[in-house]
């Protein structure tokens, strides 16, 4: 698949008016600074499609992008982030959740971990939110061209092992260097058909 057209649709506060987005949504969500921004604009081949930050919990909003007139991509809110207030971390978790229960045209959400890193608390929650909901998902190790060959292959096992799943059921990409970005683009066609 190539994505020749991409552009910001809107920014939603609430889950009000996403019902209104009538085409195919691939939706991603992480913990905050695991890198949504990046990997969109790398999936996307454009620098500042998505906001990237080095402050952690920038994406506060649901974000919604059109993909080549055909389906959205719905940037999640980053999740985790500590210096966020318990009110503010609570917005964002009831937002991320009215938008995963309700939506209609969702396809699959990629839940974005970090290759360097166990997964946190709050990674194994969504995956559990996701089973118990019965919503199809994705996992996807961010970051792995700050790893050397050997560091990645112990951490992949590690999170295969965290995560429950099989290392071939997790996608290992470097948004910077574009490392496997064809093959999240890959999983995306295969279900747009």
């Amino acid at each position: 698949m190539i994505i020749k057209k991409a552009e910001f649709v809107k920014s939603f506060a609430k889950t009000d008016g996403l019902e209104k987005l009538n085409k195919t949504q691939f939706a991603f969500v992480g913990r905050s600074n695991v890198g949504k921004s990046s990997l969109l604009n790398a999936l996307c081949n454009r620098k500042s499609l998505a906001k990237t930050s080095a402050t952690p919990g920038r994406t506060r909003l649901i974000n919604v992008f059109l993909v080549n007139d055909e389906f959205y991509f719905v940037d999640l809110p980053g999740y985790g982030y500590a210096k966020a207030s318990k009110t503010e971390q609570a917005g964002w978790q009831s937002l991320i959740g009215g938008y995963l229960e309700n939506s209609q045209n969702l396809k699959l959400v990629f839940v974005l971990v970090d290759s360097r890193h166990e997964p946190t608390e709050k990674d194994l929650q969504m995956l559990q939110y996701l089973y118990a909901y019965q919503i199809p998902f994705k996992i996807i190790a961010t970051k792995i061209d700050k790893l050397n060959k050997s560091e990645l292959n112990k951490n992949k096992t590690m999170l295969s092992s965290c995560l429950g799943v099989g290392v071939d059921d997790i996608l290992f990409v470097s948004s910077e260097k574009k490392q496997n970005i064809d093959k999240v683009l890959s999983v995306i066609e295969d279900n747009l058909n």
